[in-house]
């Protein structure tokens, strides 16, 4: 993961944190990575991301 988005940071929980335009924008995704999923946890502005919890957050339920 971090050989092809050297902006990711991988953290617990199987989840990646993405920095979007110049650390702007967070983009938490869930990776089941047997069955090739992505899920979409959380997208928000770098402020929105400093408020939560980015290893159990789901903006989406």
């Amino acid at each position: 993961m971090k050989a092809q988005y050297a902006n990711a940071s991988i953290i617990a929980n199987n989840r990646v944190v993405f920095n979007i335009k110049g650390n702007d924008y967070r983009l938490i995704v869930a990776i089941a990575y047997r069955m090739q999923y992505v899920f979409i946890k959380f997208i928000g502005t770098h402020t929105q991301y400093d408020q939560i919890d980015a290893a159990t957050v789901d903006q989406f339920k």
